[in-house]
C-alpha cells in the first residue's frame, strides 16, 4: 500500500495542505492579515516553494515583502 502511486499522491497532498496552513498562520503573526488574493497565491505554490517561503518569511517586515517574494517566485 505504501508503495502505490495513489498513496504517495495523497501523502504529498497532506504535507502540502499542512505546510499551507502553517505558513498562513505564521504570516498572519509576522505581518498581519493577508488578502484572499495573496492567500490564493500561496495555496497554489509547490511544496518546494512553500518550504522556501517558510524560510523567507523570517525576514519579512511587511506585506510588501511577501508580495515581492511571490512576484520573484513566478519567474
Amino acid at each position: 500500500m505504501k508503495e502505490s502511486v495513489i498513496y504517495q499522491e495523497i501523502k504529498e497532498e497532506g504535507r502540502q495542505e499542512g505546510a499551507i496552513n502553517l505558513l498562513l498562520r505564521l504570516l498572519n503573526r509576522r505581518i498581519g492579515g493577508i488578502s484572499s488574493e495573496l492567500s490564493a497565491n500561496i495555496q497554489s505554490l509547490s511544496l518546494e516553494n512553500l518550504e522556501n517561503l517558510g524560510e523567507a518569511l523570517l525576514d519579512f517586515q511587511s506585506v510588501e515583502d511577501l508580495e515581492q517574494w511571490l512576484e520573484n517566485e513566478r519567474f
